[in-house]
């Protein structure tokens, strides 16, 4: 179905992605992981879980092949790639291809599927692994959320996991997932990435000077916070009208919620979309609590999943 494996579509860490197509012309995505250690009953474990969700922000598993050392996952193709090509400064497209209207639209989409992942599942499911590259866009630019591979089912619908290493990709991992004095690993994890990725929605628009020096570059929150605060111009690209201006200053703080320090204070994601959804006067800023460390910075991101 992908013609020998002539069309790749994009390589992680774990696996090659490659173009299909099935018998009846269906186009599909179809990722091969690469080799583990092991019987590869975490592979089944995985395929099992993802196969009993059903949602529209949630990628579709078609089908799954297991034999031997060979393990595959057949997924529906989604035309637009990923949500990364649309909003990183180093892509081909242009910056104003989406808009914000359709922006805060995938962010609400994201919101839907993870708080499904949380909430509407017979298991509860966290991700571990949020980011732009693991959100497909179908050819409607709906988000998809894609990429099971470092989620973890949480027993008894727990909102709580125990886990012996740090997973995730950096610049996205939650801080407790580093320091865990500072909370119990949670879903209010995914919520940190979540809150990490929104922002990068935003600021990746943001005029930069390539030529600067960025060993004195402010951390983004730190900057965004203190120009939010102060309710000054924000100075981002493409503010055409005050419905935008609103938008992202929505969209602002409902990241720096989710990014908070402490999980407890973090919004779940019921809460994350009841303030994407409401009115923008109902919305506080949140307290300037978070760590600013360059060992969380999204500059250089790479997924892992090692013991501390």
């Amino acid at each position: 179905m992908t013609n020998s494996f002539r069309d790749k579509l994009g390589e992680g860490g774990f696996a090659i992605v490659y173009r299909g197509k099935l018998p009846n012309d269906c186009l599909v995505a179809v990722k091969i992981l690469k080799e583990s250690k092991g019987s590869g009953e975490e592979f089944i474990n995985e395929v099992a879980s993802i196969s009993t969700t059903s949602h529209v922000n949630i990628v579709t598993l078609l089908g799954f092949c297991f034999e031997g050392s060979k393990r595959a996952l057949i997924y529906d193709f989604m035309p637009n790639g990923s949500l990364d090509r649309f909003i990183s400064n180093n892509n081909s497209l242009p910056k104003d291809q989406l808009g914000w209207g359709k922006l805060l639209e995938i962010a609400v989409g994201i919101a839907r599927g993870i708080e499904y992942l949380h909430q509407g599942c017979n298991t509860r499911i966290l991700h571990f692994d949020i980011k732009p590259h693991n959100i497909l866009l179908d050819k409607d630019f709906n988000p998809k959320i894609s990429d099971f591979g470092l989620a973890k089912i949480s027993p008894n619908r727990s909102s709580t996991v125990s886990m012996l290493g740090v997973r995730g990709t950096i610049g996205y991992i939650a801080p407790e997932l580093v320091y865990r004095a500072l909370g119990e690993v949670s879903y209010k994890s995914d919520v940190y990435s979540y809150g990490m990725m929104v922002l990068e929605m935003v600021g990746e628009t943001k005029n930069t000077d390539t030529d600067a020096d960025h060993s004195s570059e402010v951390y983004f929150p730190d900057w965004i916070y203190h120009h939010l605060a102060q309710n000054a111009q924000l100075d981002l690209n493409h503010i055409l009208n005050e419905d935008e201006h609103l938008m992202i200053r929505k969209m602002i703080i409902v990241g720096l919620w989710c990014i908070q320090t402490n999980p407890r204070m973090r919004p779940s994601m019921t809460r994350v979309l009841e303030m994407l959804e409401g009115s923008i006067e109902s919305l506080q800023i949140p307290p300037n609590l978070h760590i600013a460390s360059t060992n969380l910075s999204a500059a250089n991101p790479s997924t892992s999943e090692s013991a501390l």
